[in-house]
């Protein structure tokens, strides 16, 4: 296996953990008290959703089309 596909797995996990500590934060009750009073998420809670994202779909690109010469 190619040593991209590697890295595009390793970043689809980061990046899985991170969506799912990212949902797990925005379901908590200061965050929602932070939301409703704001009307959007904590900057921690945002950067975990936004690069948990980011990693994701960089994993996947990298898994399909990294080994691909």
């Amino acid at each position: 296996m190619h040593w991209s596909r590697i890295l595009g797995i390793a970043l689809l996990v980061l990046g899985a953990a991170l969506l799912f500590l990212g949902y797990n934060a925005s379901e908590s009750l200061t965050e929602e008290v932070h939301e409703t009073l704001t009307g959007r998420f904590t900057d921690e809670t945002r950067n975990y959703l936004v690069g948990g994202a980011v990693a994701a779909v960089v994993g996947v690109v990298l898994f399909l089309f990294g080994g691909r010469r």
